[in-house]
């Protein structure tokens, strides 16, 4: 009945968030960009994360690293909700997801001493105070995102 409606919604252009974008997000970052580029969790039930795979190749790999996946997710998450993943040959096309979808909130990360440091040295030597600001906020942000990721 699911694979009915779905592919009914899907002819009448109907589109339905089936994955929450939470977990797309975990995902992309338990996974890395390499793997992600070609997987699209679709759908999440009773503990299993159901996984387009866009090649045999891929799945077959993905599926001996199933349970080392599984644990990055549930630690990315910070929940145990990832019992099993699904791994099945499908559409990996999906929305990009932005900036704007998913808004980092960096002042939830202050700079160590260090980086606030290194930022004003580089900086100095900048006059247009404009540009100064925008280079600093960039600046933040990579080093943000780097330890978010690392």
């Amino acid at each position: 009945m699911g694979d009915f409606l779905e592919k009914t919604l899907k002819k009448r252009e109907i589109h339905i968030d089936i994955v929450d974008h939470r977990i797309l997000h975990t995902w992309n970052s338990a996974v890395g960009p390499q793997i992600s580029a070609h997987t699209n969790p679709f759908k999440y039930r009773n503990g299993t994360l159901f996984v387009n795979v866009s090649n045999p190749a891929w799945m077959q790999q993905l599926r001996f690293m199933k349970q080392e996946i599984i644990e990055k997710i549930n630690a990315e998450s910070g929940k145990e909700d990832i019992k099993n993943i699904y791994f099945s040959i499908g559409d990996i096309r999906r929305k990009s997801v932005t900036a704007t979808d998913h808004p980092i909130d960096f002042s939830r990360y202050p700079l160590k001493k260090r980086d606030r440091r290194l930022i004003r040295e580089n900086l100095s030597q900048i006059e247009d105070e404009e540009l100064k600001e925008i280079l600093e906020r960039v600046m933040k942000k990579e080093i943000i995102k780097r330890r978010l990721s690392g």
